[in-house]
């Protein structure tokens, strides 16, 4: 089991800091109401607490641990208590704005087909200046100069929206482990991205604006302070093999305006769209039964695409969280209305594809004798195929005209081409 950031020392129990807020935590007549602080802040107060720090310094608050209180920066009558709860780990609890926001940018359902890497990715490379077969995956040299950019960027990131002292723990949890190998280093940002904090939230926020013309700036604008943890997280050195004939579930609200962009969609069964940030997706079919305000379940059935299953990392394993890395493509199979449910279903097939960009890269590389081999007889082809420094001879489809598997139409093969 992967170690917990924060624990009371039993693995059934963990610790929470909540402060009283209701909007006169003073007053008797109000009921009382206590709301959590984040992950990354609970982290931070309980690690003050344990060394017996009498005050703490947060980006708008301090708290006074003797006198159980937090004070604001801005106005020092402006007082709520605090309490520290040590409680049976709730092995129910879903998170909501994990897994009910809207995954795409709100002007489009979905985005555009891009190819089998990320626009976001290929630009993260660029910045880093890494060549087509570079990857930290590959290279432990490259982990502890794309650990310290991450670091910064998110300290960046952090300070602009009020948020750094939450960033500056993150990134001190990303340095401690650049120096141990990318294994170790993923494993610590599959943490952080499963923590409930800015970091997410901030890093799709800025990811499903690809292919939005009025937007790209901005999400160019993020790949230097954004990108390097999210190469980090999206190179998983676990994950050498497709998923396959899984199928995962996600609630969302929608308007009636964007269901029936999904409804035109089951008319066209070859109209491919993708997701383009990390999507969380759970396992679990009953997830939706946690979140009575949306009005639309996603069924996503696998047929081939890199998925990641990040439970065993998280605080919130029961939530059984899947992410889909950005990229995969889908179509709409069919959408219906589950009455006793109240709520749309939406029906998607998932798989990789590969754009015309992709298909250029691999006649470009089938012309050089250090490619792979291509039999115009038989349409077929043998040895490396490398895209953006991944091997892809298992994602070949018949939407490349001419280009098959060399044993066929088998699936079972890893990141770097070896069949299983």
């Amino acid at each position: 089991m992967a170690e917990k950031f924060t624990s009371s020392g039993n693995e059934d129990e963990h610790v929470e800091w909540m402060y009283e807020s209701n909007s006169d935590p003073w007053s008797k007549s109000q009921l009382e109401q206590w709301t959590c602080y984040s992950d990354v802040e609970n982290l931070i107060i309980e690690d003050a607490y344990s060394k017996n720090e009498s005050h703490l310094m947060m980006d708008n608050y301090y708290i006074d641990f003797k006198r159980k209180i937090q004070i604001s920066k801005d106005n020092e009558n402006n007082q709520r208590p605090i309490n520290r709860v040590v409680r049976k780990t709730d092995k129910t609890r879903v998170r909501e704005e994990r897994f009910t926001f809207d995954p795409i940018a709100p002007k489009r359902p979905y985005g555009h087909e891009y190819g089998w890497v990320s626009p976001f990715i290929l630009e993260v490379r660029k910045y880093l200046k890494l060549i087509p077969e570079q990857l930290p995956s590959k290279d432990d040299s490259l982990v502890p100069m794309i650990v310290e950019k991450a670091a910064d960027g998110i300290i960046e990131e952090g300070k602009i929206i009020g948020r750094l002292c939450e960033a500056q723990k993150l990134a001190e949890k990303l340095k401690n482990e650049k120096d141990k190998g990318m294994k170790q280093v993923w494993i610590c940002c599959a943490k952080l991205y499963s923590m409930e904090c800015f970091l997410y939230k901030k890093l799709n926020e800025v990811m499903r604006l690809i292919g939005s013309d009025d937007h790209e700036q901005l999400w160019r604008s993020k790949v230097r302070t954004l990108g390097p943890f999210c190469l980090l997280l999206w190179d998983n050195p676990f994950k050498t093999k497709l998923t396959t004939e899984k199928t995962l579930y996600r609630v969302v609200k929608l308007t009636n305006e964007q269901i029936a962009t999904y409804e035109e969609m089951a008319k066209n069964p070859n109209e491919y769209r993708s997701f383009q940030a990390f999507t969380s997706s759970s396992r679990n079919k009953d997830v939706g039964n946690n979140f009575p305000t949306t009005n639309v379940l996603f069924i996503m059935e696998i047929e081939f695409a890199f998925t990641v299953d990040i439970a065993p990392f998280s605080e919130y394993p029961h939530e059984e969280e899947e992410l889909i890395t950005p990229g995969v493509c889908f179509t709409v199979h069919r959408v219906e209305f589950d009455k006793s449910a109240k709520k749309h279903v939406i029906h998607l097939k998932l798989r990789h594809r590969f754009s015309r960009r992709d298909k250029h890269q691999f006649q470009k590389d089938l012309t050089q004798a250090s490619g792979p081999e291509y039999n115009t007889r038989s349409g077929r082809i043998t040895g490396d195929l490398l895209i953006d420094g991944v091997d892809l001879r298992d994602l070949l489809d018949d939407h490349f005209s001419g280009i098959a598997l060399d044993d066929g139409d088998d699936l079972s093969y890893d990141r770097d081409g070896n069949r299983h």
